[in-house]
């Protein structure tokens, strides 16, 4: 090859070559900075909060949707026997009748095996003198009150099948949002993730050493006593203790021990007391944060909350102004 052609072609090769190290330097992502990182592994969990918690509504709507299709078969159950008995009697009563000389036409329908044709001229037996005709109007109350029974229960069934869809969901974008996280944290030092998570410096206080709180109600200092007791424990979620919590989970059963039933979710929670200002607050008041509500801590005096805020990071105490005022609320 001329030396010529020899000089141009490495030439050629020698920029390509550049130009592939250039290009492949431009295409990499660069590393995220501790802030970015930050503000993401704060997004995401907080994604996975308002997803936890619609994954406890969902779970309630499942009980509440359960315990209601028990209900409506146990009283159909009943229902049921009851009409049995009823046509029991009637069928004791029809063969004294018919020993007695025929079968009145009340008890011919009544005792009939065709429902529809008994509901369809039941009427009739209303406007008759026949002594069982009572009985018989019973009977078709019933029918009627056990045919509403059967759509409740299907109506009940399509909700029951509707929040299960709603949970699974919900369970699997926080799933989705937590491993995220993880995966950004699992990059980091130790140190990072300590200061990312926020758990460096956190105060533990022992049950029996919380520090007395002016509340405004023995209920309120109950409260406030026992998330006292309950700093250190991890954050789980959908949890609602006594090994674990979510933010909700453990401000429910705070007020659990002073006495008071509070809902299960943040979003549900600030409208079971009474609204205050920032300015109102008191030891036991609730505390919400985000526009969607999304997450509670109970306000414990001092400017400061505890709260149960995400995963890695235990019970807490915090500043009440740590995180975007949304509401107040004082439980009843």
């Amino acid at each position: 090859m001329p030396a010529a052609l020899r000089a141009a072609a490495t030439l050629t090769l020698a920029g390509a070559a550049s130009a592939a190290a250039f290009d492949g330097s431009a295409l990499a992502d660069p590393e995220p900075s501790l802030a970015e990182v930050e503000e993401r592994v704060d997004a995401l969990h907080r994604e996975a909060e308002e997803a936890t918690e619609e994954y406890n509504d969902a779970t309630e709507a499942v009980r509440r949707a359960e315990a209601e299709i028990d209900r409506l078969a146990d009283r159909a159950a009943r229902r049921t026997a009851e009409l049995n008995e009823a046509r029991d009697q009637l069928g004791s009563h029809a063969g004294a009748e018919y020993r007695n000389g025929g079968l009145p036409a009340s008890l011919q329908l009544a005792l009939s095996t065709e429902p529809d044709d008994f509901l369809s001229r039941a009427a009739v037996l209303d406007r008759s003198g026949d002594h069982s005709a009572r009985t018989v109007a019973g009977i078709e109350n019933g029918l009627r009150e056990l045919d509403q029974l059967h759509a409740e229960a299907a109506e009940r069934s399509e909700e029951l099948t509707d929040a299960r869809e709603r949970a699974r969901e919900q369970r699997e974008l926080m799933a989705d949002r937590l491993a995220e996280a993880e995966q950004l944290l699992a990059e980091r030092t130790a140190e990072e993730r300590e200061r990312l998570l926020g758990v460096s410096g956190t105060e533990t206080v022992p049950a029996d050493a919380a520090p007395p709180v002016a509340a405004l109600s023995e209920r309120a200092a109950a409260a406030v006593a026992f998330a006292y007791a309950q700093l250190g424990k991890p954050y789980g979620w959908g949890a609602t203790g006594p090994a674990a919590y979510d933010c909700s989970g453990l401000t429910q059963a705070a007020w659990r021990a002073g006495g008071v039933a509070l809902p299960r979710t943040s979003y549900r929670q600030v409208d079971a007391g009474t609204r205050i200002s920032r300015a109102q607050l008191a030891p036991g008041d609730l505390v919400f944060y985000y526009s969607g509500i999304s997450h509670v801590g109970i306000y414990v005096g001092d400017g400061q909350i505890i709260h149960a805020s995400r995963p890695g990071t235990p019970v807490q105490l915090a500043p009440v102004d740590s995180m975007p005022f949304a509401a107040a609320a004082r439980p009843a």
